[in-house]
């Protein structure tokens, strides 16, 4: 079953609109980015969610000690890094991590080998490359670069997925997961129907992959 983590939230309406509408994991974007958020208003959201509900704290090249310090303040369940960070990194946060991968080309699929359950990473996750970007730009990439990395790991694809286009990706690369930012916004903003329905669209994916392995 394909999970989903909606991430880039910054209130507790939006957040508590993405546990509604049925999202596994959300995440909090702590790094410079329109979607930026304090350790202090992630802490006070987190401390009003439901159980069973797991939160991820985004993170780009920065200094270990502020990652763990804020995983720890925070109580998140997971971090992800999103830039440069080494497998030797990694074993050093305190938390299970998510390595993002930014794709530009299939060659870029080669980095995941680097990253393993040893080095405290959990999954990988599969976002587009846009220069100057670090996440979040609603731009895909030709997803047939994660069909052979999904059988080999535990996958969360990223980038430009959206209500209209999730069902499709799901069918092509079988992830473990995928992460939605702006594909659920308007105007900028969480929308509480395109994050239903999108958790919609992901649940139907789920049972129509179900109903044709048996």
């Amino acid at each position: 079953m394909v999970r989903v983590k909606i991430c880039g939230l910054t209130t507790i309406e939006a957040a508590l609109a993405a546990v509604d509408a049925g999202a596994d994991s959300i995440g909090f974007v702590f790094t410079s980015s329109k979607r930026e958020m304090t350790p202090e208003n992630a802490k006070r959201i987190i401390q009003l969610l439901p159980p069973y509900v797991t939160t991820t704290g985004v993170f780009v090249n920065e200094e270990l000690h502020i990652v763990n310090d804020i995983a720890a303040y925070c109580h998140l369940d997971l971090v992800q890094l999103h830039g440069q960070e080494s497998p030797q990194y990694c074993e050093q946060v305190i938390r299970p991590v998510v390595k993002t991968i930014s794709i530009r080309s299939e060659d870029d699929l080669s980095q995941i080998d680097a990253y393993t359950h040893e080095n405290n990473v959990r999954a990988i996750l599969l976002d587009t490359h846009v220069d100057g970007a670090t996440g979040g730009t609603g731009q895909p990439f030709p997803w047939k670069f994660a069909v052979g990395a999904s059988e080999k790991r535990a996958i969360i694809l990223a980038g430009g997925l959206h209500v209209g286009n999730v069902a499709r990706a799901i069918e092509q690369v079988r992830p473990y997961a995928v992460d939605v930012s702006s594909g659920v916004e308007t105007e900028g903003v969480k929308d509480r129907y395109k994050m239903r329905k999108f958790v919609q669209e992901v649940h139907s994916a789920n049972l129509e992959a179900h109903l044709v392995s048996d």
